[in-house]
């Protein structure tokens, strides 16, 4: 479980920067594969998705990177699209060992967007991961693996937490959702904040004020259903568009910034108050929810923004891992 410090309150006048103090309250994750930007913020972990890796590896910067997985996959014997396959998994082994030289905690590896609706096929991808990860040294208790919050995500991460393999459940849009994924045992989950407050906006065309945001205050129940009922997931807010939403979850588990949302922070030294712990949950009245199988899909077909979020991450996962295999098949 993550550990949260005791201060409550900052002193009025400080010195340091919202960065600073946030981390006195949070542990604050870096949602990026750019080296350069773990260095400068000194995050506790690090997130990568598709989108993210799909840039980093275009970049000069990072040609070795991409040079190593290609001669690691060519090492498996594999031809054609087999091949193409293992740089692909090379490839994303070789952004997270990379991170973890930088970062002191644990790295998030997404399993493909492709294989979202087949349990087997997620586990057997987690498994490779992580056997991949051995071989570069990297024991499981560093790597978290990255799966989507579909009925058959949250069934695959249940199979991994039993073998001690630690899940990052990502695409998070509902309470149904979370609670799912915490009776599943997984270690963390992402409720995508930026882009719940994105399809509230474009649905009312209305401007929402940080402690209004749907985003927010769908992470806010969540954090509260959490601890009231003693789940030991943690709760990672992500996918921020602004810096009023990330201080509106201070005192959060865990939050993961985008390196211009990290330099924001940074520059600016005004008092970040502590809005979410453990005993505020608790003041919280909610009731508990009792899901099966047929219950989680009505109520994420009762929900239209979460359903819609959902299938359209996924989608643009899937798109952009095929824009970063088209890259790799030009340099192979």
């Amino acid at each position: 479980m993550t550990t949260i410090a005791t201060l409550e309150q900052p002193e009025a006048a400080t010195t340091l920067s919202q960065l600073d103090q946030l981390k006195k309250l949070t542990k604050v994750v870096a949602d990026t594969g750019d080296f350069a930007t773990l260095k400068q913020y000194t995050p506790q972990d690090a997130t990568t998705n598709p989108s993210l890796l799909f840039k980093a590896a275009q970049m000069a910067e990072y040609k070795s990177v991409v040079e190593k997985a290609i001669t690691d996959a060519r090492k498996t014997g594999a031809t054609g699209r087999k091949l193409l396959e293992e740089v692909m998994d090379c490839l994303l082994i070789a952004f997270g060992v990379e991170i973890l030289k930088i970062v002191p905690g644990r790295v998030s590896t997404e399993t493909d967007a492709n294989r979202s609706f087949d349990t087997e096929a997620l586990v057997a991808k987690a498994h490779k991961f992580i056997e991949l990860y051995r071989h570069q040294g990297i024991g499981r208790e560093r790597i978290l693996i990255k799966i989507a919050s579909t009925w058959e995500g949250i069934r695959a991460a249940e199979i991994l937490q039993r073998e001690g393999i630690h899940c990052n459940m990502t695409l998070l849009f509902s309470l149904a959702q979370a609670v799912a994924c915490a009776e599943a045992g997984a270690k963390l989950i992402s409720p995508f904040v930026g882009r719940i407050l994105d399809w509230y906006k474009k649905t009312t065309g209305k401007d929402y004020a940080p402690a209004e945001d749907p985003g927010v205050v769908s992470v806010k129940e969540i954090y509260a259903y959490y601890k009231n009922f003693g789940h030991a997931t943690e709760v990672m807010g992500a996918s921020f568009r602004n810096k009023g939403e990330i201080l509106e979850l201070a005192g959060c588990d865990l939050l993961t910034i985008s390196p211009q949302l990290l330099g924001e922070l940074k520059a600016d030294t005004s008092p970040v108050e502590r809005k979410l712990s453990t005993a505020m949950a608790k003041e919280t009245k909610i009731e508990r929810l009792v899901l099966d199988e047929k219950k989680f899909r009505w109520l994420l077909n009762e929900n239209p923004m979460a359903t819609e979020k959902t299938a359209e991450g996924i989608r643009l996962f899937n798109a952009d891992a095929q824009k970063l295999e088209q890259f790799i098949a030009a340099q192979l």
